[in-house]
């Protein structure tokens, strides 16, 4: 096995504090030791795992969600996400958060990629997929959700990651992964 790969020897964990168990999150605190020996305390959030989508128009163009996030305090652009439920499959997740936060529902899924977004102090799994084929209904927002649903043209969306409009780790990672999957599709 070469050292760039996964895998390999696991740290021992050797108690664990609950901190947080409320909502899709938990907050623990953990004394593990290290594959090297060295025994050590880490604070990380379980999470039940999530997904993402990037909606895709045959015309190029990709649908985004102008959020309010209170964390940063400002409205970010973002492709839809959300967070799967107790027994849910990552594509019934992603087509309930696309049809919640868009009011799109697509007809084509592909998955693209399974991603740890932050594993330096979470187990959180993302699943990315592309949708493709919409038909409309009406969103069906949480009540702590603000959200505009706006469409900008593909060429658009890569400015807006390129001059710093779009700050998402997680939409930058799955509009780039589908550009460089797709294109030959995308276009020019």
């Amino acid at each position: 096995m070469k050292p760039s790969e996964p895998g390999g020897p696991k740290a021992r964990v050797n108690h664990i504090t609950e901190l947080y168990r409320g909502g899709p999150f938990d907050f623990a605190a953990e004394n593990i030791t290290l594959p090297n020996g060295v025994q050590t305390d880490i604070a990380l959030v379980r999470h039940p795992g999530s997904t993402a989508i990037v909606p895709l128009f045959d015309d190029g163009g990709v649908a985004l969600t102008r959020q309010y996030r209170h964390p940063v305090g400002d409205y970010l652009l973002e492709i839809p996400a959300g967070t799967l439920e107790p027994g849910e499959s990552p594509l019934a997740c992603a087509r309930r958060e696309l049809t919640e936060e868009t009011g799109l529902i697509a007809a084509r899924w592909t998955e693209i990629a399974r991603v740890h977004i932050i594993p330096a102090y979470s187990d959180e799994r993302i699943w990315i997929y592309l949708a493709r084929d919409f038909t409309r209904t009406r969103q069906n927002l949480d009540p702590d959700e603000i959200i505009e649903v706006v469409t900008y043209p593909w060429n658009d969306v890569m400015a807006m990651i390129d001059d710093g409009r779009i700050t998402d780790a997680l939409t930058i990672l799955a509009l780039q992964k589908v550009w460089r999957g797709r294109q030959q599709e995308m276009p020019r």
